[in-house]
């Protein structure tokens, strides 16, 4: 197959580095793979993987008719088989540029928690977590798989050395280094990094010989400084270290003794071998255990309010208390973690997953007459999602794409807290 695989961005974040990831797997199961991508950080790495790339400009609606024309450009130049957008912007840029001049498959994958209802019904989606993928059904998407985030337990490994990036942070070696690894965004992440710090900053305060380590910048990076200055000063030393941000945090990764994050993030913790506390937000805090696993499998990495421990600044410190007071706890969960990844995570799975996807899509065009009632759904959906976010900004209410995603999160763990209740009293 020739493949041409679009990922919404090329800045460091989870969901388009598991694009580029996705593309060099698909590449090394013997198939044609092109790049479509603004400029960014990002490109280096597409580079490292040796796949064609094709620069689209940086400043562009979203989407971009221009960039549609473009897509349409190189499904008839190159004879694209099927094209793979990353994220709504780029699925809907490929399908009016690929599928509704050409008829070329497209395959959409979303590894946000937001599934944009103006996508067309027809397309065949990926989506990251099980109660997101039959919330999709539901809504009556027509084929829709699972594609947990996948993680590459081959490059990601704990036989990766983190020692030079301890020694460069001056970190002791007895002390126990919690790591970070995100971007510094007001939205899903800010709460969880502001408690994780407080916590670390207890647990200092409380004699415990602990460090934090956050990797990441983003637009709330000056918060966060403040806080990790204020958690200094409590502590009597730098207990947070804000190591900025990294191409390449592998090292960041293996230095670490626990990491505590969501999403991708996450789950590269895991294939280190790192004992893991996921965060989320209204205080969500969870040690991953053989207990808890299942629940993350089920929701994704990720929560809201209450887990076992409680919510807050106390429940973190809890989880973190016990993991820095036993170096064989972290040894445990860390072996946990990277079995669990090993079995449902890795990128060879996920690959053989998107291929199939690939092959359905192609055996299962979109049928003529519905192409130009979803292309007059996808315009009028887009048109008013637009005007929707200009009445927002100028009323003052605007809510960012992850605000909207918190707000689906919410919903879909609801359902999944009753359709386990009724299981439960079944």
């Amino acid at each position: 197959m020739k493949v041409l695989v679009y990922p919404h961005s090329m800045e460091l974040g989870g969901s388009q580095i598991n694009a580029i990831q996705l593309a060099g797997a698909i590449r090394d199961r013997g198939h044609e793979v092109i790049v479509l991508s603004e400029p960014g950080p990002l490109v280096e790495r597409v580079c490292k993987l040796d796949l064609e790339h094709v620069e689209l400009p940086l400043r562009r609606s979203r989407p971009s008719p221009r960039v549609s024309s473009i897509v349409s450009e190189l499904v008839r130049r190159r004879k694209i088989d099927v094209v793979h957008g990353h994220e709504w912007p780029p699925i809907i840029e490929a399908f009016l540029g690929g599928t509704l001049i050409y008829r070329t498959p497209v395959v959409g994958t979303i590894m946000s928690m937001s599934v944009a209802p103006f996508l067309p019904r027809s397309l065949p989606l990926t989506v990251g977590t099980e109660l997101i993928r039959r919330a999709a059904i539901a809504s009556g998407y027509q084929c829709v798989e699972l594609l947990e985030p996948p993680v590459d337990t081959r490059a990601d490994n704990p036989s990766v050395n983190g020692s030079s990036f301890r020694s460069r942070l001056r970190i002791r070696p007895d002390e126990v280094v919690v790591a970070m690894i995100c971007r510094l965004v007001p939205d899903l992440k800010l709460q969880g990094l502001l408690t994780t710090c407080n916590a670390v900053r207890d647990l200092a305060v409380a004699g415990r010989p602990v460090r934090l380590v956050i990797v990441g910048d983003g637009p709330a990076r000056d918060e966060v400084a403040r806080h990790a200055a204020d958690a200094n000063a409590a502590a009597g030393y730098d207990v947070v270290l804000l190591a900025g941000e990294m191409a390449d945090p592998r090292p960041a990764y293996a230095a670490a003794d626990v990491l505590v994050g969501q999403g991708g993030s996450a789950l590269r913790g895991m294939a280190f071998a790192k004992p893991l506390v996921v965060v989320g937000e209204a205080g969500f805090s969870e040690l991953l255990t053989s207990e808890s696993a299942p629940t993350f499998l089920r929701q994704g990495w990720y929560g809201l309010g209450a887990g076992s421990l409680g919510t807050g600044v106390p429940a973190l410190y809890a989880a973190l208390q016990r993991l820095v007071n036993s170096p064989g706890i972290r040894r445990e969960l860390g072996h946990f973690g990277r079995e669990l990844a090993e079995q449902r995570f890795s990128l060879s799975h996920a690959a053989e997953i998107i291929e199939n996807t690939y092959v359905w899509a192609i055996r299962n065009p979109v049928p003529f007459r519905r192409l130009l009632p979803e292309a007059i759904q996808v315009a009028a959906g887009v048109g008013g999602y637009k005007l929707r976010r200009k009445y927002r900004k100028w009323a003052g209410t605007a809510a960012t794409d992850d605000q909207n995603a918190r707000e689906l999160i919410a919903a879909v763990l609801e359902k999944g807290n009753k359709d386990k209740e009724e299981r439960q009293i079944a």
